[in-house]
């Protein structure tokens, strides 16, 4: 098996091993995908490969300041404690704004201490980010062959690329992202994550997303925080 903790890594532009896992930055990559990862974020990791290659993929245009699994737990966490705290405060009185842009995780639900449990995390993640890749429909067959060759450059074992080719070719299954979904804080990084990976001018992505947050059961309120602070990462 695969280290999933690894590969997310990869997908959101760490350029460090999660802490559960010291994974090494990845080599024998090419100078444009070098350039852009030094860059750091989502646009320079995995998910600028195989989120980026049309045009329209907001992803690609914009410089995403996300990095590395933590950045997506703490976004994930300040998203949730805020809402959270407009849920408790009265109300007349907004809450205060948490200043901190991504508070540390660690330990929580959102980035859980059993390596274990951070692996089945990080293929929830995965695969929801794939499958809102391919939620406009237009992820063609030349479009795969474009992202395998460009899988081909990067520092990815059999296995890897074996999941991402099996994961890009499946069909759209918003079933299997929300059963995978099975806390509530894993169901806020779900849709965070969902969020990164769309256009939101597509409105095939956008139904896709208002249908997800449905499934997941986010309420209205909760929904708006989590695309308030993903929307901060997109310069």
């Amino acid at each position: 098996m695969f280290d999933p903790q690894k590969l997310l890594e990869q997908f959101l532009g760490g350029s460090h091993g999660s802490p559960a896992k010291d994974a090494k930055p990845a080599g024998g990559m090419s100078p444009d995908f070098m350039k852009g990862l030094a860059t750091g974020g989502v646009a320079g990791g995995l998910a600028g490969i195989l989120l980026g290659g049309k045009t329209s993929k907001k992803l690609a245009k914009g410089a995403v300041k996300l990095g590395g699994t933590a950045a997506l737990a703490g976004l994930a966490y300040k998203a949730y404690e805020s809402w959270r705290a407009a849920q408790q405060a009265p109300a007349a009185e907004a809450p205060p704004p948490m200043k901190d842009v991504t508070p540390k995780p660690e330990g929580t639900r959102f980035l859980p201490a059993a390596s274990a449990e951070r692996d089945g995390m990080s293929l929830a993640i995965l695969r929801a980010m794939i499958a809102a890749a391919k939620a406009d429909g237009h992820i063609d067959a030349e479009e795969h062959q474009r992202i395998f060759a460009r899988l081909d450059e990067l520092d990815l074992d059999t296995e890897e690329k074996a999941f991402v080719i099996d994961e890009l070719r499946k069909p759209l299954d918003i079933d299997a992202v929300v059963k995978a979904a099975i806390t509530p804080e894993l169901a806020v990084e779900i849709y965070a994550a969902s969020v990164l990976a769309i256009d939101p001018d597509d409105p095939a992505e956008q139904a896709y997303l208002a249908m997800l947050a449905s499934r997941l059961k986010l309420e209205p309120g909760l929904r708006m925080a989590i695309e308030k602070e993903t929307a901060k990462t997109v310069a």
